[in-house]
């Protein structure tokens, strides 16, 4: 898994080059964590991390050159983000 996350990673480096390697580790393990939680709350099975990844990759290509800005309209997401240098 750690293989999948550090791809992530730098897909979404390569989508916004705003964000540290180090926001963007704290961002992948956040939409990871915060995907498979909410997917089992709403009472889906679990469909594997391929995916997980296959939502976080989409979301990354969308996305990913705004995701910084989000996080300041997100306190959800902000506080974790802030501690992150």
């Amino acid at each position: 898994m750690e293989q999948k996350i550090n791809e992530l990673i730098s897909k979404l480096r390569a989508e916004n080059t705003s964000v540290s390697e180090q926001k963007a580790r704290v961002w992948i393990e956040l939409l990871w964590s915060d995907f498979e939680s909410t997917y089992a709350k709403a009472g889906y099975d679990y469909r594997g991390a391929e995916m997980t990844e296959k939502i976080i990759l989409q979301w990354i290509e969308s996305y990913g050159a705004q995701l910084h800005e989000f996080a300041g309209r997100n306190p959800k997401y902000a506080h974790l983000l802030d501690e992150v240098e």
